[in-house]
């Protein structure tokens, strides 16, 4: 992206400080290109202006560095430096400063929506989709780390109880995180039910225990549970879902790519559905 403003003046230096005006940028974050230079003439007569040429090319991660910066001091944080790392089709922006607790929000709600506006307005500009990723106080990893350890602990109590465990909405980009780490775990696999933004993760056994409701034989002579007054059949086994919630924290992006042996197709096209949905579906401002 390139903004520029051509201007005249009597010196150069005044025709340079004028186009700085209407970019409303300073003169140290500008190039600058003489288009002509001033003339005295003679007796009043043949002289001219100087004229250039002022001009700033943006990058992608340049120009969401300079939206958040607009961001962050009409919250009042006026003095966040913010640290640029290059990724592969992106750009890392870590956010340092005081009080920046603020900008994180419960459970990165905050920074979710303010990584989701920089990335709109980077991708403004022409080109491939140009991915930002918005961080501070390393909350990413935190937040990876504890949503990895949930995922993990729910898989191996689905393969021990053989019972399902549901789990709170998440967006896209942590979905894919839980994925991941369940197809670590063997004997467990995981998929996605609902819509956006209530799109929510169930983990479960590829091999569900069927355990037998009671001792002896079932009124119509079958092996089985017994029969309550109203004629239902009880001991058998259903999906008994919970929920679980955790405690802001971080991420990088994580793909799931291997199916594992017993992984229904079903639960295979829910984790691709995720991995291919935009990294932040619906913000609520």
């Amino acid at each position: 992206m390139l903004r520029e403003q051509i201007e005249t003046g009597k010196t150069v230096e005044q025709a340079i400080e004028a186009a700085c005006g209407k970019l409303g940028l300073s003169s140290d974050e500008v190039q600058y290109e003489v288009l002509e230079l001033p003339k005295k003439g003679f007796l009043g007569f043949g002289a001219s202006m100087a004229k250039v040429r002022v001009y700033k090319e943006y990058s992608k991660s340049a120009r969401a560095v300079e939206y958040l910066k607009e961001v962050l001091a009409a919250m009042g944080f006026s003095n966040v430096e913010i640290d640029v790392k290059d990724e592969e089709q992106g750009a890392l922006l870590t956010l340092s400063g005081e009080g920046l607790g603020v900008v994180i929000g419960r459970r990165g709600e905050t920074l979710d929506a303010l990584q989701y506006l920089s990335g709109l307005v980077a991708n403004k500009m022409e080109g491939d989709y140009f991915r930002i990723t918005l961080d501070s106080g390393n909350y990413r990893e935190k937040r990876e780390k504890t949503l990895e350890e949930l995922a993990k602990k729910l898989a191996n109590n689905a393969v021990r109880t053989g019972r399902s465990s549901t789990l709170e909405p998440m967006n896209p980009y942590e979905r894919r995180i839980i994925h991941a780490a369940v197809q670590q775990v063997p004997g467990a696999t995981s998929s996605s039910i609902g819509g956006e933004p209530n799109r929510r993760i169930v983990i479960s056994s590829t091999n569900p225990r069927r355990p037998s409701g009671g001792r002896g034989r079932s009124r119509d002579g079958g092996e089985g549970g017994r029969h309550s007054r109203y004629g239902e059949r009880r001991g058998y086994w259903k999906d008994n879902q919970s929920t679980a919630s955790e405690e802001s924290k971080p991420l990088p992006d994580q793909e799931d790519s291997i199916q594992k042996p017993g992984e229904s197709g079903a639960a295979r096209a829910n984790i691709n559905e995720d991995k291919d949905k935009p990294l932040y579906s619906k913000i609520e401002l």
